[in-house]
């Protein structure tokens, strides 16, 4: 029974092999540039994007005269009575008439106090900001994918110490086993190194539920776009060579959300000239041509024409000079001035929120990667302390306490070691977002 189950579970752990290899494999710059054409929050930035842009495209517009044209015409059929001062009564019943009418009217504003010009311009500085906009997004958007990404390799390593540690604990029991059947150890020992494997065993199935989780999670950003089945790569590579310098250098220009606050003054100082555009007057061009039909079939009365036609055009100028309007305008160029100061305080704000938000990602980056070292080390004296421990238990110079110490050391170290790798990550993430240089 004993070979029979050795041998399941070899098959078990072969066929998890091939499944593992039959699994395609995604990097970070497949999943990055998958979550910058499917992410929802990305397309949606675009199509508001989309739509500054088409109302950029069409803002010529503002310089071309409107055109109108209008007609109608009209069958009438009535029956009239006409009595005159002089007691002359006329009768007719089935009195047809027609009328046909045409107009084209031409409107044209040649000034408005550069009304139109500033709305232009405010339109192109709308589409530039949608632009930013989606920039600073997919930047957020490729920030949170790599931090998915990432922290899914985190998983993984986990699980490979874990792994380690489950054969390290197979080890102890076969050890304890070994003692007791020939009377140097307790069955306590035995029982003890038993708890502390299935302990493993049930982290390993945790860790492979959390691991598919964020698998999941991440398709779910990507709209469902990877295979179902899929792996990442277990690797966690971090640039240590990071300075603040180097970041903060020119940060005011680079980084998206900076760039969107000012690109919000541009917008709101355009909006202001537009605004006070207002008190200028109006000069307008006009002009029209008309047509105008009417037949009658009966005459009702001796003024009445049997067939008239006029038709000609009209052209002038027109004028309109505000003079008063409730103080409307100064109360509308003053909330433009209000808007415009808001804008820059909150770029103020921005670059505080910036500048803070970069130096605290340095001090943790920076903090990672001494972290990172020493646990490197780290992670090497331990794996050597329990491998002397196991050869010096087989020996009887090391008790079962000191092992399992030895154990639980190496588990720790493996935790640190993998923290302080996705840690200086996370951080190497943040401070190129900050940067605007995560998607160069």
């Amino acid at each position: 029974m004993k070979f029979i189950s050795q041998v399941f579970i070899c098959l078990l752990f072969l066929l998890c092999a091939v499944s593992a290899l039959a699994q395609p494999s995604v990097t970070v710059e497949e999943v990055v540039s998958t979550a910058i054409q499917k992410n929802y929050d990305v397309q949606l930035l675009r199509n508001t994007s989309d739509l500054a842009g088409n109302d950029r495209r069409y803002a010529f517009g503002l310089f071309i005269p409107t055109l109108n044209a209008s007609g109608n015409y009209q069958n009438n059929n009535n029956n009239t009575r006409n009595v005159t001062f002089s007691d002359v009564e006329t009768i007719r019943e089935g009195v047809k008439s027609t009328n046909a009418q045409g107009s084209v009217q031409l409107s044209w504003t040649l000034f408005d106090g550069t009304r139109m010009f500033a709305t232009r311009k405010r339109l192109t500085e709308l589409a530039l900001l949608g632009e930013i906009n989606v920039r600073n997004q997919m930047m957020n958007t490729a920030a949170a994918i790599m931090t998915t990404y990432y922290n899914i390799a985190r998983q993984k390593q986990q699980l490979e110490a874990l792994g380690e540690l489950q054969s390290v604990s197979e080890e102890r029991v076969k050890l304890a086993e070994r003692k007791l059947q020939v009377g140097t150890g307790g069955k306590p020992e035995l029982l003890q190194a038993r708890i502390d494997l299935n302990a493993i065993r049930t982290s390993v199935l945790a860790q492979k539920t959390l691991i598919q989780q964020l698998k999941d999670q991440m398709n779910g950003s990507l709209a469902m776009s990877l295979p179902e089945v899929y792996d990442v790569g277990d690797t966690i590579p971090t640039n240590l060579h990071l300075t603040l310098d180097e970041i903060i250098t020119d940060i005011e220009n680079t980084n998206q959300q900076l760039a969107s606050a000012k690109q919000n003054i541009e917008v709101f100082e355009v909006a202001l000239r537009e605004t006070r555009a207002l008190r200028s007057p109006v000069i307008a061009f006009n002009s029209a041509y008309n047509y105008n039909q009417n037949q009658n079939m009966l005459q009702v009365n001796p003024a009445a024409q049997k067939y008239t036609r006029i038709r000609g055009y009209n052209y002038g100028l027109s004028v309109t000079v505000p003079i008063l309007n409730g103080m409307n305008v100064t109360r509308q160029i003053s909330a433009a001035k209000i808007s415009l100061e808001r804008q820059k305080v909150i770029y103020e704000q921005q670059r505080t929120l910036v500048m803070v938000g970069v130096k605290n990602a340095f001090v943790n980056y920076d903090n990672a990667r001494k972290t990172l070292i020493i646990e490197e080390e780290t992670i090497l004296l331990a794996r050597e302390n329990v491998t002397i421990m196991l050869e010096g238990f087989k020996r009887g110079i090391n008790t079962f306490i000191e092992l399992r110490t030895a154990q639980q050391s190496l588990a720790d170290a493996y935790n640190r070691l993998i923290a302080a790798r996705y840690n200086a990550k996370v951080s190497e993430i943040e401070l190129l977002r900050l940067k605007g240089a995560l998607l160069r």
